[in-house]
């Protein structure tokens, strides 16, 4: 009886063990596409990521970049005033989106462009996404990104130094 005992509380015990991972396995496979990462116009000059990769672009709508296409095509420039990235984007954009307003843009770089399939703006006077903000500098302006040291500035908006 008690070698029974025994040997069910083992089967149970590998059963569970295998489930548990399973589970985990799945688990990571689902987040490998779902994860996001957050990138600033100056991170993705210096390291391009691959054509297929999908990530988040933040920073300001540059003034005076917004340009709207026929229908609800869209394109504009997103900057951290260091660089700039040009964004294209197909969609409604979120009432709140405008020039000299933080954005976060998920999607992926084509030949230089930013693709985006997902626009996020500011929700208030006051939001802005915290990673944006570090990217940014602490005022999140063009007077904090020239008191970076890796950047220039150069009149609306600073360059990566050495970049002009």
């Amino acid at each position: 009886m008690k070698s029974l005992k025994k040997k069910r509380r083992m089967q149970i015990i590998v059963i569970a063990a295998a489930a548990l991972a399973l589970s985990t396995t799945l688990i990571i496979f689902a987040f490998q596409d779902g994860i996001n990462f957050f990138r600033s116009p100056s991170q993705v000059m210096a390291e391009p990521p691959a054509a297929n990769e999908v990530f988040r672009l933040g920073g300001m709508v540059e003034a005076g970049s917004l340009v709207r296409g026929q229908g609800s095509e869209i394109a504009f420039r997103v900057t951290d005033f260091c660089n700039a990235v040009e964004v294209r984007y197909t969609g409604i954009l979120p009432d709140l989106f405008g020039e000299n307003e933080g954005t976060v843009a998920t999607g992926r770089l084509v030949d230089g462009v930013f693709q985006a399939t997902e626009i996020l703006a500011k929700h208030d006077e006051t939001y802005m996404p915290r990673e944006v903000a570090e990217s940014l500098g602490v005022e999140g302006s063009p007077n904090a990104a020239a008191q970076r040291p890796e950047c220039e500035y150069h009149g609306n908006y600073a360059t990566r130094a050495g970049n002009t």
